[in-house]
């Protein structure tokens, strides 16, 4: 069994959204300094690095990340490469793989360096939001930092998201990843009424075979 981090790493040069909060880390006391422990905190956005939003980011009525299921989280999906043009949507039509899990995460290859914001990255079309509820698709990830475009502010596929109340992984990290089924594990910390959790997100290599 091989674990596959998908994470990128979280310091004060990954990117965040543009006017959001970088990550920082404040030492409150180092044994290299004569203490008995090592002891730090941190502050960032919550959407920093691989994250997962909860639905009260794009609806007023919406769950907290807290309360949120973990099932979507972890189990059985599919990583799938699309090959399409910075900026562009992601329609049914360039899908060129049969939906063969409950969990689906696309490789765009469209945000490269997550020290780096780039604003035309791809993104989600509503339209493939809907066809991936009916394949039966409860999670759907992308290798960019929203499902929707930059300059979006109607929020198209965060809404057909909400329809289905399907669940949300960005931010995710993809490039060495080769199309197929692993499973994955990227569970959001319980933070009652947030509007999103950094995850920890790693695929489970070689792993069609769990029963989630």
């Amino acid at each position: 069994m091989r674990l596959i981090d998908i994470s990128p790493p979280l310091t004060p040069k990954t990117a965040v959204w543009p006017g959001d909060v970088p990550f920082s880390r404040h030492i409150t006391c180092a044994i290299s300094s004569g203490a008995n422990l090592d002891l730090s905190s941190m502050a960032t956005t919550v959407h920093v690095g691989a994250h997962t939003d909860a639905p009260s980011h794009y609806s007023a009525n919406g769950q907290g990340i807290g309360e949120r299921p973990l099932e979507p989280y972890i189990g059985l999906c599919q990583v799938i490469h699309v090959w399409i043009t910075p900026g562009e949507r992601i329609l049914p039509q360039h899908v060129p793989d049969e939906i063969l899990a409950p969990r689906i995460l696309f490789r765009t290859g469209t945000f490269p360096d997550p020290e780096h914001f780039n604003t035309d990255f791809a993104s989600l079309s509503p339209e493939l939001v809907h066809y991936l509820h009916d394949q039966g698709v409860q999670l759907v990830g992308i290798d960019t930092p929203s499902i929707d475009p930059y300059d979006d502010k109607l929020l198209l596929s965060h809404h057909a998201v909400e329809m289905h109340d399907l669940s949300i992984l960005e931010g995710i990290c993809l490039d060495d990843v080769q199309p197929g089924l692993y499973t994955l594990v990227a569970l959001p910390l319980r933070i009652p009424g947030a509007d999103a959790s950094p995850v920890r997100a790693i695929l489970v290599e070689n792993s069609g075979g769990v029963p989630w």
